[in-house]
């Protein structure tokens, strides 16, 4: 089964870590990488820009209208992904925890239910 780790931040919550806390971070992520990509498990992992470089797009009446960022209205933003294949929920749970954000932010698994590949 595929599931997309979604890892949710917050800029309150980040701009608290000391430079240990985020030199943690990204060598977990490292660890972590090295761990699913060894098993199989993962299919791939991106890191998404600063929310103040993003636009939100919606459709009202037929017409378009684009909002810079940050994002839509929430305190959390989505920072990146894992795409991973796994043989059971648990297993993506297991996953999520290791993701090192984990101890910081909120990790949300969701099951993908339909892919269209290139």
């Amino acid at each position: 089964m595929k599931y997309l780790l979604l890892i949710h931040m917050n800029p309150d919550v980040w701009s608290t870590l000391t430079q240990a806390d985020i030199d943690e971070v990204m060598a977990g992520h490292d660890t972590f990488i090295k761990t699913i990509t060894e098993s199989g498990e993962l299919i791939r992992t991106d890191a998404l820009g600063q929310p103040a470089e993003s636009a939100v797009v919606r459709v009202r009446g037929g017409a378009p209208t684009v909002t810079d960022g940050p994002y839509v209205e929430a305190k959390e933003f989505l920072a990146g992904f894992y795409f991973v294949e796994c043989a059971t929920r648990d297993r993506a749970l297991e996953l999520a925890a290791m993701i090192p954000d984990a101890k910081w932010n909120a990790i949300e698994v969701r099951p993908i239910v339909h892919t269209q590949e290139k």
